[in-house]
């Protein structure tokens, strides 16, 4: 009986095996990309639980002193750089323990009074202040130099100390805030693209925040800003003596560049630089 060829001179029976050997290795194939297809997800969420997370020691300050006010400003484009910051996902105070009960405690001190704490920056990831420094060395991006920095070249804010490639923040005890009269309205939102006064400008004048009038605005790169600058006096002088004080009390410690920022002794994390995001995520795990 004459054999059956595929045309290339190979028997029928012997094309048909190999046809079958490679229609089960095809279809083995496929199943072993369902299985990984099957498993991606598996995968995703154990990328997701392995994201930085914070240390059990961190709190967001909410639910430690729900009354403070918090206007985290790096979230939003009305900061020196012009656009919400890297690793601010939320509007969220996050802290140590610590730092957030001692806080708490100067809150309870201040409402006796009328008066309120509000946040502008707490716990910032390196991944921020690795932003800052990027946006430090474009000297192009001046955008939003007519606020900020406007008697500062911008080559040197490395040299003047404004930009530093590590930041108390990033230990997680060093916070940004001020002092609020109540009841307090809400400041008025910012709109990338308005006019921009000089922070060291008059209350009236500059960008407008609820806050007693400090002398110059939250994030204000000049000297103005020095917590104990001379030529600070009358109501703004004692309005920053009254801030610091309060702070002093509850074991706080300013920065003497900048009458805004305070660190609490001692740190729990004086010598680590965290990086997780700013979520609820991060301090709660869901």
């Amino acid at each position: 009986m004459t054999q059956r060829t595929d045309g290339r001179g190979t028997p029928f029976r012997r094309w048909a095996s190999r046809t079958q050997r490679l229609l089960r290795g095809a279809v083995a194939a496929a199943a072993s990309l369902l299985v990984v297809t099957a498993l991606s997800p598996t995968a995703q969420a154990v990328q997701a639980v392995t994201r930085p997370k914070a240390p059990r020691e961190f709190v967001a300050l909410r639910t430690v002193d729900p009354s403070i006010i918090q206007e985290m400003r790096y979230i939003t484009p009305h900061d020196f750089v012009g656009e919400p910051i890297d690793g601010y996902r939320q509007p969220l105070c996050i802290l140590t323990r610590p730092a957030a009960e001692a806080l708490h405690r100067a809150q309870l001190t201040l409402l006796r009074r009328g008066y309120s704490l509000k946040v502008y920056d707490c716990y910032r990831p390196q991944r921020a202040v690795d932003h800052f420094v990027r946006w430090a060395k474009d000297l192009d991006d001046e955008r939003m130099k007519a606020e900020f920095y406007p008697r500062v070249d911008k080559s040197r804010l490395f040299t003047d100390g404004y930009i530093a490639e590590k930041s108390g923040h990033s230990r997680g005890s060093t916070m940004d805030l001020t002092i609020v009269k109540l009841p307090a309205l809400p400041t008025r939102p910012y709109h990338p693209g308005q006019r921009l006064v000089p922070c060291y400008a008059p209350k009236g004048q500059r960008f407008p925040d609820n806050s007693l009038d400090m002398g110059t605005g939250f994030d204000c790169f000049d000297t103005l800003a020095h917590t104990d600058d001379p030529r600070v006096q009358g109501v703004q002088r004692a309005n920053r003596q009254f801030l610091k004080s309060t702070l002093a009390a509850q074991g706080f410690v300013n920065l003497p560049e900048e009458w805004w920022h305070f660190t609490y002794q001692p740190e729990p994390f004086p010598s680590t630089y965290f990086d997780f995001p700013v979520s609820w995520r991060s301090v709660t795990g869901l």
